[in-house]
């Protein structure tokens, strides 16, 4: 299992179970759970069972397009057999399953299992402790949406807060006298393009283009930390344009401070420096 999942806990009738959330996935220690009722043999017991098997089979390939399903016919056909035995570490290896996984090391380390399996271990130690546990899942998944709304709204408001700086600096500086409401909203559209290339790699029109079916526009569908990142180039923009440097000049200056806060805020960037790009 990746590191890099974002690692919380929930405590379910007095004992911290870990969560790790990779992306859109979140996976839960079995590790924890099995040591509240005995130790990891619980797993090795669990996983044993013919209608886990069919279980854990049956929701790889729904899942995972790389699941090998000859060996899970096997395993399934030796299921129940008083010398049927299967570990995590088996039934990944011989079948490519992503649904369990193991994470080594002396902390944090264990049997994690996506959260459909791990609802799933959890009824078969207890129905009881299961309910207690969705519950306390769901409690942490909520807590988490509510601040990642607030924070997406705070940042989007302080972007719309220095757009005003920004079209005040356009105003002031670039859009000449005597022209048409038409050439002066190309004109900020072409300014407001100059961040969505440094930030995105792409104009508002190519992401429409790329994604037809989505609501909104580009900065709809931002996160948090690219959302920061624009208020942060709006602001440093209008700097840049009363400094009256050239477009080239300013768009080169904000695709460096883009990939350097990403980095910061992110700890990567995909982004290319505008000049290595042929």
């Amino acid at each position: 299992m990746s590191t890099k999942g974002k690692k919380s806990t929930i405590n379910v009738q007095g004992t911290e179970i870990t969560v790790v959330s990779l992306k859109e996935d979140d996976y839960i220690s079995l590790t924890d759970m099995a040591n509240k009722f005995g130790g990891d043999d619980l797993i090795y017991n669990w996983m044993r069972n013919r209608n886990t098997v069919e279980f854990l089979g049956i929701w790889e390939q729904i899942h995972n397009p790389h699941f090998k399903g000859v060996e899970f016919d096997t395993f399934k056909k030796e299921a129940g057999l008083n010398s049927f035995r299967l570990t995590p570490k088996k039934w990944i290896d011989a079948t490519s399953a992503i649904g369990i996984q193991s994470k080594a090391g002396r902390y944090g380390g264990g049997t994690y299992a996506h959260r459909d399996l791990a609802f799933e271990f959890g009824s078969w130690l207890s129905p009881e402790f299961k309910l207690y546990l969705i519950k306390e899942f769901q409690r942490l998944k909520n807590d988490e949406n509510n601040r990642l709304s607030l924070n997406w709204n705070l940042n989007r408001t302080l972007a719309k807060v220095n757009y005003r700086i920004h079209t005040d600096a356009i105003k002031e500086n670039i859009i000449p006298p005597d022209i048409t409401k038409e050439q002066i909203q190309h004109i900020y559209a072409n300014e407001a393009d100059i961040l969505n290339v440094a930030l995105f790699g792409l104009t508002a029109k190519q992401w429409r283009d790329k994604n037809k079916n989505s609501e909104g526009n580009i900065r709809d569908h931002s996160s948090i930390e690219q959302l920061l990142i624009l208020a942060n180039m709006e602001s440093m923009n209008s700097e840049f344009i009363t400094m009256n440097l050239t477009q080239g000049e300013r768009l080169k200056k904000l695709n460096q401070i883009a990939i350097q806060q990403l980095r910061s805020l992110t700890g990567n960037s995909n982004l290319k420096k505008l000049d290595d790009e042929k």
